[in-house]
C-alpha cells in the first residue's frame, strides 16, 4: 500500500511518515500543493494526506486538481475549524477531515477505513491486536486485560497500541512524544513516565512487576512480546 503524505510542516512529515512506515505502508511525500498534484500522477499511490495551508498551491485547490484524474482517497489536513471550511474540502473532492492539531492513531485508523471502503483490492490490516492478556479493539478503541473491558484515557490507548505495534522495540521518552503526542507536551517528558505508570496499574497484573509494559533504563519504554 503506496500513502502520499503532502504538507509544509517538515516534523509533522516526518513523523506521519515513520508512523505509517512502522505500520507496513510505503509512504511517498511532498511539501506543496503543486508537489502533490504531480506526485498523485503515480497510478500506485493508494491514498493522499494533503494539508489544506500550503505554499505554492493550496490544498483544497491541489485536491480539485487531484480530482480531475484520480480517485483516490483523500484526507485533508487544516489548522481551521469553522465548518465551511471542511464543507470547501468536500466540495473538492476529499473524502475525510482532520484538524490540527490531531491525534496520529485516529489518523491512522481514518486511512484503514478509507482503504477498507475502497474495495478489496486495497487489503488493510486487521482491526484487533492481542499480545497474550491484553488486547486492543483498534476500530472501538477498546482495550481488555483478560478478556474484561478496561477503561484507558485516548493517550493511554495510543501509548499501548504504539507499543504493542511494535513490540520488543525501545522509544526513548522523547521518540514517544514525537511520535503520539506531536503538538502537545513536546517539552515536557514526564507525561511519558505518567502514562506508562497508568498502564501498568490498568493492564499489567503485578504493576511493581511487569510482564510487558517495560522499563529500559537510561533509555527508554517498551512492550515487551
Amino acid at each position: 500500500m503506496k500513502i502520499l503524505v503532502v504538507d509544509d510542516e517538515a516534523l509533522l512529515v516526518k513523523g506521519i511518515r515513520f508512523n505509517l512506515q512502522n505500520d507496513g505502508y510505503e509512504v511517498i511525500t511532498g511539501s506543496n500543493g503543486l508537489e502533490a498534484v504531480e506526485l498523485a500522477k503515480d497510478p500506485s499511490i493508494n491514498l493522499i494526506v494533503l494539508d489544506v495551508m500550503m505554499p505554492e498551491m493550496d490544498g483544497l485547490t491541489a485536491c480539485s486538481k487531484i480530482r480531475e484524474f484520480s480517485n483516490v482517497p483523500i484526507i485533508l489536513l487544516t489548522a481551521k475549524t469553522e465548518d465551511m471550511d471542511k464543507l470547501l474540502g468536500f466540495d473538492q473532492g476529499a473524502d475525510d477531515y482532520l484538524t490540527k492539531p490531531f491525534n496520529i492513531l485516529e489518523l491512522k485508523a481514518r486511512i484503514r477505513a478509507l482503504l477498507r471502503r475502497a474495495g478489496p483490492s486495497s487489503a488493510v490490516q486487521t482491526n484487533s491486536l492481542a499480545i497474550d492478556s491484553i488486547t486492543l479493539d483498534l476500530d472501538a478503541r477498546n482495550a481488555y486485560r483478560n478478556g474484561e473491558l478496561v477503561d484507558l484515557t485516548a493517550k493511554e490507548f495510543d501509548v499501548i497500541e504504539f507499543l504493542m505495534r511494535n513490540p520488543n522495540r525501545v522509544y526513548s521518552r522523547e521518540a514517544l512524544l514525537d511520535t503520539i503526542w506531536v503538538y502537545e507536551y513536546r517539552s515536557d517528558i514526564r507525561t511519558v513516565d505518567v502514562h506508562i505508570r497508568r498502564l501498568r496499574e490498568k493492564l499489567e497484573d503485578n504493576p511493581a512487576e511487569p510482564r510487558h509494559i517495560m522499563t529500559k533504563w537510561g533509555v527508554g519504554y517498551y512492550f515487551k512480546k
